[in-house]
């Protein structure tokens, strides 16, 4: 199993293809905004994104690279602040603000039945007619690291969607969490 951590930082895992634009000690040396990245199409059984994608340039063309390079099937993780926290506003280096609706643009929907604002926002999806599609298999805030307030993330992902829209202002999440699986069809 090929697993990439990307953006990895001096968090380098073992068993992990670590890659990153600075020289942690032994990672692949990289500009995760420069595309193409150098691995061949359906390199990845999984890739591993904590904290880096908030930082990019373009959402569309990384999310268009990883799908590229992950296998059929294989997973995306990713962990990113929460645009309304100060994970998010108080780090002048990111970019790209995360809600818990931002891979909707990307998601496969298959034959499951959509949610009133998911028919409406399949409609207007905006990426760019792209290829790229995802099956979400977990998306969910994470309300704190510090343990006192985990017990707020049952609260907060009973529907995260509704609880963001109306609630999130009030009480921000630190983090949205994605697991996603790859679809695509190999000729």
């Amino acid at each position: 199993m090929k697993k990439l951590n990307l953006g990895c930082g001096k968090d380098l895992k073992e068993s992990y293809v670590n890659l990153d634009i600075v020289d942690y000690g032994g990672n692949m040396i990289h500009d995760i905004n420069s595309f193409p990245y150098p691995f061949e199409d359906n390199t990845f059984d999984e890739v591993f994104a904590s904290h880096v994608l908030e930082h990019l340039d373009s959402f569309h063309k990384t999310v268009t690279e990883l799908y590229r390079i992950i296998k059929p099937d294989g997973l995306l993780i990713v962990y990113v602040p929460f645009f309304l926290n100060t994970k998010y506003f108080g780090e002048p280096d990111h970019k790209i603000p995360f809600s818990i609706r931002s891979f909707d643009n990307y998601e496969y929907i298959g034959n499951r039945k959509l949610k009133f604002y998911e028919k409406w926002k399949l409609n207007h999806r905006t990426n760019y007619e792209g290829k790229a599609q995802f099956e979400v298999l977990e998306k969910r805030f994470i309300t704190s690291h510090f343990a006192p307030l985990k017990w707020m993330d049952f609260f907060l992902n009973l529907e995260p969607v509704m609880y963001e829209r109306f609630c999130a202002g009030i009480f921000s999440p630190e983090e949205v969490y994605f697991k996603l699986r790859v679809v695509k069809q190999i000729k």
